[in-house]
């Protein structure tokens, strides 16, 4: 394997992956030689391609480089593709997304954000706290940061933030100085197959926390004690029992003001007093209070870091408003969540803010794997809404499983307001409901949410509901 000083040409399968662009960005940013394929264009592929980078979109050997140093691909890649294949067979340097990431960050002092969920959150969070409190770091993104519009950046300083995949046990690549790990639920069982084989991934994952470092855990983590670390801290929102959590919260604006209660950093225990997150969702507030957690153990002002965090403006489809309060007769959130312990979060989030408000959700099952595992957990999670659209299953890198729909989800739901729609008519559904609703005077908060393509709606949606009126 050439050293990253000698690589010239690199080429990505799957460029238009979140992990892969940032990756793409980083080789790109270095005078390196960048193109790459991917199924689709996307906006995401587009900004690749405006800053530089070409992009392919036909499995097509006329379009791979002959002249790569190194080819980098994502799991997610079909066995059959063809410029892979040619590839492996001409001898090229092959390596997957997590190997290319170990390797850029092994000489960095690494922070490490691992979970089935928030990890895309406090990444972000954390980044954004080292970079707008002039401390200044890496970082490697799984979504888009709405302060800075992309998903990586560089910096002189050796500190790097990064978020940690558990998809194919891709985070056994890192070396952490800090590791985050903020859940551990049942997810991807194509790949683990059981809950118990994921736990113990994690458990994995912590050891490989460099001699001396310190690990960040979500108190009450199923099997947290057995996460291993030469320092650890546990956070929660409200357990004063953790090393780190919040007090005197309260709602503003859309977000919240609280404390930080931070009993652990080498020094003495402090406060952070009236903190500021313009950010929906109480478990953004405890996100939160993980990437404060991790700012102030590498050096981090008390002051700085709740100046940076309440300029803190979210990630792409994390509990992302796409219309606030006051901005039309609809509340509108978007949100990336895809797993029943994500839409119960998303949920309470919204209700927490809007409680008088009638909440609408439109979900976009994603994966038919996860659909059939988790369906009754799933079935839980919507009846919390007061009503629901869904939309048929996203089903990304599988093929059908007999048996396996939305009506799965449909039929074992409680709700009386629930349907499924085709994609095409969402945009219409959602209209006709809020029509109704706000004919009646009630208010209405309206969730899309789902790791598919329901964003590409989100416009549409947009524009039919924001002239909507009682």
């Amino acid at each position: 394997m050439k050293e990253l000083n000698d690589i010239s040409v690199v080429y990505f399968i799957g460029i238009g992956g979140i992990g892969m662009s940032a990756l793409a960005r980083f080789f790109h940013e270095r005078g390196i030689t960048v193109s790459g394929y991917d199924k689709t264009p996307t906006q995401l592929t587009k900004e690749l391609e405006k800053e530089g980078i070409q992009v392919y979109y036909q499995d097509d050997l006329s379009h791979v480089s002959k002249t790569a140093d190194l080819v980098v691909y994502t799991p997610a890649i079909p066995s059959t593709h063809t410029g892979l294949n040619f590839y492996r067979e001409h001898g090229y340097t092959i390596l997957k997304r997590s190997e290319v990431l170990g390797m850029i960050t092994r000489s960095l002092k690494t922070i490490c954000v691992a979970g089935t969920h928030g990890k895309t959150t406090i990444s972000t969070m954390v980044a954004h706290l080292l970079r707008a409190s002039g401390f200044g770091c890496n970082a490697f993104l799984g979504g888009i940061s709405v302060n800075y519009q992309t998903n990586f950046w560089s910096s002189k300083n050796n500190v790097c933030v990064v978020e940690a995949d558990e998809y194919d046990r891709s985070f056994h690549q890192l070396q952490p100085e800090i590791a985050i790990i903020s859940s551990m639920d049942p997810d991807h069982l194509d790949i683990y197959h059981t809950a118990t084989a994921m736990e113990e991934a994690f458990i994995t994952f912590s050891e490989k926390i460099r001699p001396g470092g310190w690990l960040i855990r979500k108190k009450g983590l199923s099997r947290g004690d057995e996460l291993k670390a030469t320092h650890s801290i546990t956070y929660h929102l409200t357990d004063e029992q953790a090393l780190v959590y919040a007090r005197n919260l309260k709602p503003s604006g859309g977000g919240y003001r609280f404390d930080v209660v931070l009993k652990h950093v080498p020094q003495q225990p402090e406060i952070i007093n009236e903190v500021v997150l313009n950010a929906g969702g109480l478990h953004n507030v405890e996100n939160a209070l993980a990437a404060v957690s991790a700012a102030r153990l590498i050096g981090v002002e008390p002051s700085k870091i709740a100046e940076a965090l309440a300029s803190y403006r979210g990630v792409r489809r994390r509990f992302e408003y796409i219309l606030k309060p006051g901005e039309g007769s609809v509340v509108m959130i978007d949100d990336y969540a895809h797993h029943p312990a994500e839409l119960n979060a998303l949920i309470e989030g919204v209700k927490h803010l809007f409680p008088d408000h009638h909440l609408l959700l439109a979900f976009q099952p994603h994966l038919y794997s996860r659909t059939r595992d988790l369906a009754g957990d799933f079935a839980q999670s919507l009846d919390r809404a007061d009503e629901v659209i869904l939309l048929p299953v996203y089903p990304a890198r599988e093929l059908p499983i007999d048996g396996v729909s939305s009506a799965l989800l449909l039929n074992k739901m409680y709700l009386k307001d629930k349907q499924i729609v085709e994609k095409e008519n969402l945009s219409t559904a959602i209209k006709t409901s809020v029509h109704q609703l706000r004919k009646t005077g009630k208010d209405v908060v309206l969730v899309t949410a789902g790791a598919g393509d329901i964003d590409t709606l989100i416009p549409q949606i947009k524009e039919q509901i924001i002239h909507v009126e009682a």
